[in-house]
């Protein structure tokens, strides 16, 4: 019998035990610092109120139901819709623009909104999706434990193919002309905290992705998931140990022995971290530490409200976009200074989900993506919060401050404490020393039997991604799939 632990219930630890707890002879618990599972993907409630915290779109479906489903959860058991149209995009001069998942659609949109790009378009899906398929089958479904392998002819042919050399923007500016049609196919990077000059083209895929495999919502939240998963791996008999936080990983001679809480030590053959992984460092005893300073995500201004009514619109996502992106960009990633006139999502999911607030009522919550680290200056808040709030009233939510009936108020202050790297929403930053075999691997440390999954660790960010690299793991921690993989332990 095989015991293994897992150090974090977040959605990258709670996969890994779905997958690995399949197996007969394995025995699987599962550690939480908190009360409840889930790391970012869990509610703010307040009353009959009741929104997500953290992740809100889901993407590549496809990816996040064959993995459920590999662990033994029927994809008709996960109650998906899709977004449809995608969302909107409000640009500061009044026009505004709608994305489709629907080519035929979008071009027609393209037309009416930005004529002469419509012509792009074709060519734009045809290249990002051969760039997809390569680069999901090459650098999504593998781990480069041994980075070796990463540096092969066809690996780097295909990293050329992606132009991993070019940033988001750049190669936006290959098929569109103009600054706010290019802004609308950029702001996808900081669903993962990244800068769009600052993260490597493949990540650009992000925007193609939302149009061949759709947006889509889950009925009751994004959070659901969670609980969907724990009710299956209670089923299995799964230990899980919330309200039980880990204080050190035991190691002798180099292998993994075991963990320490308040409550004592207990001894296992394996262990996974799953948390944000720089500050996972602090657990294991100092010589096995890597003590790296790793660049973090951005971090996220956020406000949670509960409203005594709802604002009808086709979409439940929208954007709004300053009229200066890349000034609202700079503060956030270089200056670190709290933005003065931001860009800002919202996401109202009352308008198609009434479960999440009384009869006739509502949730809305809005993200403005501000600086991470300690050197922020966070005195203007309110006043950043208020200048939002009179953007939402004069763009889309007419005299939004007279329907809240509740106001929450998350900063990445309150992120850090809860265990987020310096307050970054997205685990480290996707710059292109931090992706692919640059970022933390599943086995990070040089210590035996003690492995790691999480949004830090490769492939990356983003709840399906997460999942993605939970389902790498499981396969290398079970026989079969160490011998097809022939991994190699490496940092």
């Amino acid at each position: 019998m095989t015991k293994t632990a897992i150090i974090g219930g977040g959605i990258g630890g709670l996969v890994t035990a779905l997958l690995l707890s399949r197996e007969e002879n394995r025995e699987v618990t599962i550690f939480e610092k908190n009360d409840h599972l889930g790391g970012r993907l869990t509610y703010e409630r307040h009353g009959e109120f009741k929104i997500d915290q953290g992740p809100t779109i889901i993407l590549l479906p496809d990816m996040l139901l064959d993995i459920l489903e590999e662990g033994g959860i029927p994809r008709e058991d996960i109650p998906i819709i899709p977004c449809s149209p995608l969302y909107d995009v409000h640009f500061e001069d009044g026009k505004s623009f709608v994305k489709f998942s629907d080519p035929e659609r979008q071009k027609e949109e393209l037309r009416a909104k930005f004529p002469g790009n419509e012509k792009h378009f074709d060519r734009f899906l045809a290249d990002m999706r051969t760039r997809f398929l390569q680069g999901k089958s090459q650098f999504l479904e593998k781990s480069f434990v041994e980075k070796r392998t990463f540096f092969s002819r066809k690996n780097l042919k295909t990293l050329m193919k992606l132009k991993a050399y070019q940033n988001v923007k750049k190669m936006m500016r290959s098929y569109f002309d103009d600054e706010r049609l290019i802004e609308a196919y950029t702001l996808q990077t900081l669903y993962i905290g990244g800068h769009p000059e600052q993260s490597p083209a493949m990540y650009s895929l992000v925007s193609y992705s939302e149009h061949e495999h759709g947006i889509w919502y889950m009925k009751g939240g994004y959070a659901r998931l969670v609980d969907i998963i724990q009710a299956e791996l209670q089923k299995r008999g799964v230990a899980i140990r919330t309200g039980t936080a880990v204080e050190e990983v035991l190691v002798e001679g180099g292998t993994a022995k075991g963990i320490a809480t308040k409550e004592g030590r207990a001894y296992y053959d394996e262990l996974v971290m799953n948390g944000d992984f720089p500050i996972m460092d602090r657990m294991l005893p100092e010589r096995y530490r890597l003590n790296r300073k790793y660049t973090p995500s951005s971090g996220c201004l956020l406000l949670y409200m509960g409203l005594d009514r709802n604002y009808p619109n086709h979409s439940i996502h929208q954007f709004f976009m300053t009229g200066d992106f890349d000034r609202h960009m700079r503060q956030v990633f270089q200056d670190k200074m709290l933005p003065d006139d931001p860009s800002f999502y919202t996401f109202h999911p009352s308008l198609v989900d009434d479960s999440l607030a009384p009869a006739g009522k509502g949730v809305l919550y809005t993200l403005i993506p501000v600086p991470s680290g300690e050197e922020v200056d966070w005195s203007g808040k309110d006043r950043l919060i208020e200048h939002v709030l009179d953007q939402m009233e004069e763009r889309g939510f007419p005299d939004l401050r007279e329907h809240i009936e509740w106001l929450h108020v998350r900063t990445p202050a309150q992120a850090e404490q809860e265990g987020l790297y310096a307050g970054g929403s997205f685990g480290i930053a996707p710059t292109l020393f931090q992706s692919g075999v640059f970022r933390p691997q599943l086995q990070p440390y040089q210590v035996d039997h003690l492995y790691a999954v999480g949004a830090s660790i490769h492939p990356g960010g983003g709840v399906p991604i997460v999942m993605q690299g939970a389902k790498i793991l499981a396969d290398y921690l079970q026989f079969e799939g160490k011998a097809r993989h022939n991994y190699k332990r490496g940092v």
